[in-house]
């Protein structure tokens, strides 16, 4: 595994191979009518945009963009991540703004070198949860964000996305869109251990995590290293996110799920990859060989040290590694409806 690691460090690029261009992300920001807008009342301007600074003041919804019946995305000023950050939410059947009822929770996360659209581009999931009555949130998490609130030398400060994720945008949507106190998370890659760590994290937040071929172990052998060079292939400061591995132990230790393990009892738990980098039933013939399907095997490494320590405390959970198959979508679609009956249970919802 040591020699393993050591060539996922040279190799590692970014998290999927496969990124399409997204229709949806085409074409002006419409701004909601003021008597619609969830905020504090202050009006923005016309013409702002993701990516540009937050306004002054608290986070807030700025503007809205319907893209059909069920798709609506927010642009969300973000004191906590410093700009102006978009969310993408699925609508369940009967949502209406200012309904009386609220409605359960299913935040998607997103992988590294991706964004919020990864889900609804590269997934059906529009068309399977088409029939769960429940808000599915699918926010921007950076291209190497990693779910957290970055350490930044001691500083802190921005980028906090995991501020903005479970305060913010969870603060906006239970005030403005009808969002409940019953939640579910599941992420891919990066997105995977979001949906875990944020689970352990903040106890009680969320009924279920699932987590698709992702890092479940931060400090093993080998694991500091590779995180550390993805930060570094995306022109990041190596040592912003968390630190030196060695004179910040404690903050490691904090964005560890093997140290937050026993805040995950009673948790419902799905966790998943692959156990080698070999393509697997669900490639098409043919198809090239990339660095990032060595994600697999080292998902596999930390997810297998979760479940040991899971087992230690007495938590229950699902852990399903299939041996061949690359880090890629059809698998990470597979596991996610695998996993969606437990979602739906967790929810307090009943499937169909």
């Amino acid at each position: 595994m040591r020699a393993l690691l050591a060539l996922v460090t040279l190799l590692l690029v970014s998290a999927s191979p496969a990124h399409a261009a997204d229709p949806d992300r085409e074409g002006d920001w419409s701004f909601a009518p003021d008597d619609e807008r969830p905020s504090t009342g202050q009006k923005a301007p016309p013409g702002y945009a993701p990516g540009q600074p937050a306004l002054p003041g608290p986070a807030r919804v700025v503007s809205e963009r319907r893209l059909d019946a069920r798709t609506l995305d927010l642009l969300i000023s973000s004191p906590s991540v410093g700009r102006l950050t978009p969310v993408r939410l699925l609508l369940p059947q009967g949502w209406a703004r200012g309904a009386k009822r609220m409605w359960p929770v299913l935040y998607l996360l997103h992988g590294g070198a991706d964004d919020y659209t990864s889900w609804t581009r590269m997934t059906d999931v529009k068309t399977f949860t088409a029939n769960l009555d429940a808000l599915v949130v699918m926010p921007e998490a950076g291209r190497a964000g990693n779910y957290s609130d970055w350490h930044n030398g001691g500083r802190g400060g921005s980028p906090a996305w995991a501020t903005f994720h479970t305060y913010e945008v969870r603060r906006l949507l239970e005030i403005g869109y009808g969002a409940g106190n019953r939640r579910a998370v599941a992420g891919l890659s990066m997105g995977a251990y979001g949906a875990i760590k944020y689970a352990a994290r903040y106890p009680g937040m969320f009924r279920f995590a699932g987590a698709y071929s992702g890092i479940l172990a931060t400090r093993l052998p080998g694991i500091p290293a590779l995180i550390m060079n993805a930060q570094s292939a995306e022109k990041q400061d190596p040592l912003a996110l968390w630190g030196h591995p060695k004179r910040d132990k404690q903050v490691w230790a904090a964005n560890d799920p093997v140290a937050l393990a026993p805040n995950l009892k009673g948790v419902s738990i799905y966790l998943s990859s692959g156990t080698t980098s070999f393509q697997g039933p669900l490639d098409p013939p043919g198809s090239p060989w990339h660095p990032a399907h060595l994600g697999e095997p080292v998902s596999a490494y930390t997810g297998k040290a979760l479940s040991r320590r899971l087992k230690q405390l007495g938590i229950e959970h699902t852990i399903h590694l299939y041996g061949n198959g690359t880090h890629t979508w059809p698998y990470w679609i597979r596991e996610f409806k695998r996993s969606y009956p437990m979602i739906v249970a967790a929810l307090g919802l009943r499937s169909g």
